[in-house]
């Protein structure tokens, strides 16, 4: 077969695939208030992480984006920033109380069904990571990230419980930690904030709109997300396949430090964990496809 009549059947047979359906506005609209809620409820429970679920819901270009150009940003994804700030507060505000008593009456299967959901995103992620190719380099930074991420917050996990005064200056720190959060995923400023023993006060404040608790967290994470996100965009532009593979050993480890391993399991608890992990892991593997990722080259106007 000739040149030209190879590429006559190529073309032919592209014709014959079907295309893939356009989003409506009201779906778009309703995925990125989905995935502020579930940033929103999720960030707050000790053991999360914000940046990785803005990793496994697409939202991190988007997040980095925001904090490198805030005004070209703005412009550009308006309306998704938008919904996805409603969506945060209505999980923040709302959804995370929901979610705080699940995980206060059933705090191992609450785990489950989030450790599940998030390494249903994984395969995605790892699609994701290979879009522009794999090298030897990137699974070396893979293995090098979930060796290091691991070892941060394993060692986080044995610091002795502090009593320590909350203030406006720790409050500010609580800040920092949420900004290095969003920008590094699987840093969990919750996890720290415990073992400094100022994450009762500070959520009470928060719940309390208290402006005491919530001036200084905002402008600390405003700070640190800012100074950090050129950084971390640049870091992918240069180094995208190395970049991304790092990020999902981050994920997955930081995901590993939140197994409840050491609970007194009964038989029908540990049938009824799998379950929830099995549940967690479809859904969230059927919805991957539904990411905000999916959405920055929608129109601005």
């Amino acid at each position: 077969m000739d040149k030209e009549g190879l590429e006559n059947q190529i073309e032919e047979t592209s014709k014959e695939q079907p295309k893939k359906r356009e989003r409506t506005k009201i779906e778009k609209i309703i995925i990125d208030l989905v995935c502020g809620v579930a940033v929103g409820a999720g960030a707050i429970l000790p053991g999360f992480s914000g940046g990785v679920l803005c990793v496994v819901l697409g939202m991190y270009p988007l997040i980095m984006e925001l904090f490198s150009h805030p005004f070209k940003a703005f412009k550009k994804h308006w309306k998704i920033y938008m919904f996805i700030g409603i969506g945060w507060g209505i999980g923040f505000f709302a959804v995370s109380n929901v979610i705080k008593f699940m995980y206060a009456r059933f705090e191992i299967f609450t785990i489950w069904t989030f450790v599940g959901m998030i390494f249903g995103n994984v395969p995605s992620l790892y699609k994701e990571a290979g879009k522009k190719g794999r090298s030897a380099s990137s699974f070396i930074s893979m293995a090098v990230a979930f060796i290091v991420m691991f070892a941060i917050l394993f060692s986080v996990a044995m610091l002795p419980d502090l009593n320590i005064t909350p203030n406006v200056w720790w409050y500010l720190f609580s800040g920092f930690m949420w900004g290095l959060s969003i920008i590094i995923p699987g840093l969990t400023s919750s996890s720290i904030m415990m073992s400094l023993g100022i994450y009762e006060s500070f959520n009470a404040g928060l719940a309390g709109f208290k402006p005491i608790v919530i001036i200084p967290w905002v402008v600390g994470m405003i700070l640190t997300a800012a100074a950090l996100a050129r950084l971390v965009e640049y870091i992918f532009k240069k180094h995208y396949s190395e970049a991304f593979h790092a990020v999902i050993g981050i994920v997955v480890s930081s995901t590993i430090m939140i197994f409840p391993i050491f609970h007194p399991y009964k038989l029908s608890d540990i049938f009824i964990s799998a379950a929830c992990v099995i549940i967690g892991f479809i859904v969230a593997y059927f919805l991957s496809n539904f990411k905000i990722e999916e959405q920055t080259e929608q129109e601005t106007t």
